[in-house]
């Protein structure tokens, strides 16, 4: 009986429930009506850009806050700082501060980094514009001196491996635990001097082919793509910072002189890279290109 009763309320209560709401809705003033009216637009439109197949939550939000970068541009060149004639290409949706050209932002410092190039796990910092010739130097000696230990230790690494073939054979020779230490600690050191001059030697000559192109790895993706969209459109990329193979090491280098070179490059140096990192003037004597540039 109380299933059946059930059943004849539902519709019962549902008709009432429509009859209410229609009530309701021509007793609506027309202000109320149209405050209602405009909610629901607001909605489809907050919708639209939430479930649309070309956005998602990220660009709702960068929807949201551009009246807000928007402000603060507008505020920091009220304050003065666009008066330091700092090129900047756009503002970071990070920091909410101007980004200059070749500036990227580094999501494991959380900061934008001048001319970044990566993130290196192993030194647990970025390479950017104030450490790059150190970063490039620190690998490119590193896999000389890696390369110079595995070619110099070529005879005792064949002199401990053949000793060690021999640990198994009938008799067994007469090593002693401080020989048997040594023989494998030699070849262990020689497969790791080996094995990381190829690693680090691989890495230096990749950062040694961009420096030469005038590019962070960065670029390079950013570049390539660039590159292939206007070969599309029947069209030639070219980079703003490629000063030549030369110059680019030069202006790399921080070399401005002939003695430069060893003063500078062979001998340890101090000296800051060219620019500030934020405007991107080209040394004096690089003639082909005597204009700034603001490329990303």
């Amino acid at each position: 009986m109380r299933g059946q009763r059930s059943l004849l309320l539902g519709p019962a209560r549902l008709c009432l429930r429509l009859l209410l709401l229609l009530g309701y809705r021509r007793r609506r003033p027309p202000l109320l009506r149209g405050l209602v009216q405009r909610w629901r637009y607001g909605k489809v439109c907050l919708r639209s850009l939430l479930f649309n197949s070309f956005g998602g939550s990220d660009a709702a939000i960068d929807a949201a806050f551009e009246p807000i970068y928007w402000l603060v541009d507008n505020m920091i060149r009220w304050c003065g700082v666009g008066q330091t004639d700092i090129a900047t290409v756009s503002i970071c949706k990070k920091c909410i501060y101007p980004k200059p050209a070749r500036t990227h932002h580094c999501s494991i410092c959380n900061r934008c980094v001048l001319k970044m190039d990566h993130h290196c796990p192993w030194l647990n910092n970025c390479v950017g514009h104030y450490n790059h010739r150190y970063f490039f130097s620190f690998c490119f000696f590193m896999t000389l001196g890696c390369v110079y230990c595995s070619y110099g230790s070529w005879d005792l690494f064949r002199e401990a491996y053949a000793a060690i073939e021999t640990y198994h054979q009938t008799p067994p020779p007469t090593f002693s635990f401080r020989e048997r230490v040594t023989h494998k600690s030699l070849v262990y050191l020689w497969f790791l001097c080996s094995s990381v001059a190829l690693a680090l030697g691989a890495l230096t000559v990749w950062h040694a082919v961009l420096i030469s192109r005038g590019e962070t790895s960065i670029e390079r993706l950013t570049n390539r793509k660039e590159s292939c969209r206007l070969r599309a459109k029947g069209k030639v990329f070219r980079n703003h910072y490629n000063y030549g193979c030369l110059d680019n090491w030069k202006v790399f280098l921080g070399v401005d002189t002939g003695r430069h070179w060893l003063t500078r490059v062979l001998l340890p140096s101090s000296h800051l890279p060219h620019g500030n990192g934020m405007s991107w003037d080209p040394p004096p004597w690089v003639t082909a290109h005597s204009t700034s540039v603001m490329a990303v």
